[in-house]
């Protein structure tokens, strides 16, 4: 399935790539299956930096998991995606970094406003923003009703920004979204009004130091 949406796109566009290996909460997806988007070689690939509850279940990413696919990245020079629900995921990554399991330099992406996870206000990107290292690069998303305001507070604080209906279904209060490019070319219009031009998949590989 992953093959079916990757292989076309790559014939017919320059975008960077960054599959999931999160599976799905809940379900305990034997290791292999979680991570094999990794067999088509993306730039990036998700890695969640820790244990939550999340959807009903719990979104497991126990220590050996985390080993095993920093090490796979590592090999393949996939640059992890590195997925930050609360405060204990960044310092478990940072861990991994000083173990020389992760590479610098890092790239984060917060994700706030699950229901169990850190909140999406200022407060909270603010402090995990003062967590990173210096030369890490980072994103975020805001779950539901923070998709708007956390993409305003990382259009300021200079981060990048994540949108779609992954994370939010709906373009404003009460009016169901259709599409995801909806919510893209919101974003570009707005960053282009604030003076933030959008990159292009080669000026983004500079940003994120992709090979």
């Amino acid at each position: 399935m992953y093959r079916q949406v990757v292989e076309p796109l790559r014939e017919k566009t320059d975008l960077i790539f960054s599959l999931t290996t999160s599976g799905i909460a809940g379900r305990n997806l034997p290791v292999e299956e979680r991570l094999v988007s990794l067999q088509l070689n993306p730039e990036m690939a998700s890695f969640d930096a820790g244990s939550i509850n999340l959807g009903g279940g719990v979104f497991s990413n126990p220590p050996d998991f985390l080993d095993q696919a920093a090490q796979i990245m590592k090999e393949k020079g996939v640059k992890p995606e590195i997925e930050v629900f609360d405060t204990g995921m960044l310092i478990t990554a940072l861990s991994m970094r000083d173990a020389g399991k992760l590479l610098e330099p890092l790239h984060f992406q917060f994700v706030l406003g699950t229901p169990w996870g850190a909140p999406a206000t200022p407060k909270t990107l603010l402090h995990l923003y003062e967590m990173m290292p210096p030369d890490a690069t980072w994103s975020v998303i805001g779950i539901g009703k923070g998709h708007m305001p956390m993409s305003m507070m990382g259009m300021l604080m200079g981060g990048h920004i994540r949108v779609g209906m992954e994370d939010n279904i709906y373009y404003s209060r009460g009016k169901l979204a259709t599409r995801n490019a909806q919510f893209v070319e919101r974003i570009v219009r707005l960053a282009r009004e604030y003076g933030r031009e959008v990159a292009t998949p080669s000026e983004a590989r500079t940003i994120l130091g992709l090979s």
